[in-house]
């Protein structure tokens, strides 16, 4: 498992993100239903982006593919 991070988000941020994924969840789509769910994504998008840093010894397609097999349930 790899090492945990900490985000700092409004309640609101919080709340909105929540419903979104609770939507996400419960149909397996994912749409943006109103500029808050957008405001709420750039604005996590803006802290992940402050909080995380690539390994430069590889590219960043490489790095990403193995996050995802990281997190990806076994077989």
């Amino acid at each position: 498992m790899g090492k945990e991070v900490t985000l700092n988000l409004t309640e609101d941020e919080a709340w909105v993100l929540f419903e979104l994924t609770r939507r996400f969840s419960d149909s397996d789509s994912l749409t943006i239903e109103d500029q808050a769910e957008q405001r709420a994504l750039w604005n996590l998008c803006c802290s992940l982006e402050r909080t995380l840093h690539q390994e430069p010894s590889i590219s960043y397609k490489e790095f990403i593919q193995q996050r995802r097999d990281a997190l990806r349930d076994e077989p």
